[in-house]
């Protein structure tokens, strides 16, 4: 969750090992494990009821937070109405006008004790927070890379089939 232009459908593509393209989320959006919203939902007080809603059906709800943002939407200790666990995400970490220390302050004072630093263009942090998220017999995408090397299957191979 976060507002528009925090970074969301950006980390989603990352999560999913996608190419990274600009692509404006208009409605919520399931994709297996990640449930991924329009930040006018955080930012439209007759939107943000239904996060709450989408909150129940996570296992972990992830507060977005771009380390560029002027403010936050996250009021203190928000975190307290939710029964999930609640992560914070900064993302944008290496845009120039970044203030990455002042956005994870926002997130521990919303009630965030775990927070992941992430830039999903790079891929710096998406691992760790692959990691945070996995759920045994999860397979990594860099795992699956492995366990085809180790078969002798090459993907192009796999691709061909």
């Amino acid at each position: 969750m976060g507002r528009s232009e925090a970074g969301k459908t950006t980390l989603t593509q990352a999560l999913k090992g996608e190419k990274i393209r600009y692509e404006k989320t208009q409605y919520v959006n399931y994709f297996d494990v990640i449930i991924d919203t329009p930040g006018e939902y955080a930012q439209t007080a007759s939107l943000s009821h239904a996060l709450a809603l989408y909150a129940y059906e996570a296992d972990v709800v992830g507060l977005l937070l771009a380390a560029n943002e002027p403010y936050t939407l996250y009021p203190p200790c928000i975190t307290n109405m939710c029964n999930r666990e609640v992560v914070g995400i900064v993302t944008k970490i290496h845009d120039p006008n970044a203030r990455v220390e002042r956005a994870e302050a926002w997130l521990r004072r919303a009630g965030c004790r775990d927070i992941f630093f992430v830039d999903s263009k790079t891929g710096e942090g998406v691992a760790a927070l692959l990691e945070h998220l996995r759920e045994p017999g999860d397979v990594m995408p860099w795992e699956k890379q492995d366990e085809l090397e180790t078969a002798g299957i090459s993907e192009e191979h796999k691709e061909a089939e």
